[in-house]
Parts: C-alpha cells; structure tokens; sequence
C-alpha cells in the first residue's frame, strides 16, 4: 500500500510539473523564445515512462519491500524534492523540461543555479537511484541511472551550446560548472 501511494504521489508531481512546462513554453514561445534539441527530448520522456513502468514491475512481481534503511533513503528523497521545488521557483519561468531559449533574456543564475548549472539533472540522477533502493528495486535504479547518464551525455552539451546565446552565460557559465563559484572567480581575476 505504501508503494501505491508513494508512486502516485511521485507521478503526480510529474504530472504537475508538465503543465508548469507547458505553461512556460507557451509562456517563452510568446516572447520569440524557441526550443532546442527536440530530436533527444522523446528519449527523456521515454526514459521517464519506462521508469515506472519497470519500478512498478519490479516492486509488484518480484514481491519487493520498503528497504530497512527506509528512513535515511526517504531522507534523502526529501531533500531532492526540496531542492526540486528551489530550482524550479528559482528559475520561474524560465523553467521547462524542454530546452527553451529567450534570446533578449538575462541568463538565470539564482538559486542552485548560483552552485552548479543543472542541479535539476542532478536531482533526476539521483531519484533514480533513491527511489528504486526505497523499494530494494535494485535492477530499475542500475538500469535507469545508465539510461539517464546517456541521456544527459547528449541533452547537456546541446543544452550548453544553446545557452551560449547568451552572451553572459559565455562568462559566467563557465564559473557555474564549479561547486564553488567564488573561488573560481577570484582566481580568474588574479
């Protein structure tokens, strides 16, 4: 029962998130905005999907449990969920699944934007993994973290390139692939 109702809270949220997608790209898209990188965007939701699914099939027909270690892994899940919600109000907008790009607009770098560029994918990578060992559904995290590393091996350079629009994003993304982007500002003035 706990798994029921973990999974439809998680594809809830999803669900949710893809109308604030939408709403966004309808958003950006009327600000001569345009999307980029379509050709691998069906290969997200693909993953995405195929996730569940074999989440769902692996809990349910292999008889899996809630993990002993339940309390720190859902810990955890938490925290991703937290940092989830600030990377999405951090960006407002702006934030999408899809890769969309508002030339005349001011890179966004608030939030967890200000540590690390895409700390959406981290907490992407690390669901996949936190979500399977929750249920002790060992396969579906070894599996979906390859899949989803292969994913982002291509989203993120394509990503890069279409935020290089931006001619800040040139400077100051650089800084932001850091975990610590003061200090990698102070050396690149010395």
């Amino acid at each position: 029962m706990i798994f029921w109702i973990f999974i439809a809270l998680v594809i809830s949220q999803r669900l949710i998130e893809l109308r604030i997608a939408k709403r966004n790209e309808k958003w950006i898209l009327s600000q001569g905005g345009f999307e980029v990188g379509q050709g691998h965007y069906k290969y997200i939701v693909l993953i995405h999907i195929l996730f569940f699914i074999s989440l769902i099939v692996e809990v349910v027909y292999f008889g899996k449990e809630l993990s002993a270690l339940y309390p720190i892994l859902f810990f955890f899940f938490a925290l991703t969920q937290l940092g989830r919600v600030w990377a999405l109000q951090s960006l407002g907008m702006f934030w999408n699944t899809k890769i969309m790009i508002l030339p005349r607009s001011q890179v966004q770098a608030k939030g967890p934007y200000k540590f690390v560029k895409h700390p959406n994918y981290i907490i992407v990578a690390l669901e996949f993994i936190l979500i399977p060992y929750l249920f002790q559904a060992y396969v579906t995290a070894i599996i979906f973290s390859f899949l989803n590393l292969l994913v982002m091996a291509v989203r993120i350079p394509v990503e890069e390139r279409a935020l290089g629009v931006h001619e800040e994003y040139q400077e100051v993304g650089m800084l932001r692939s850091r975990v610590l982007p003061t200090i990698m500002k102070t050396l690149k003035k010395d």
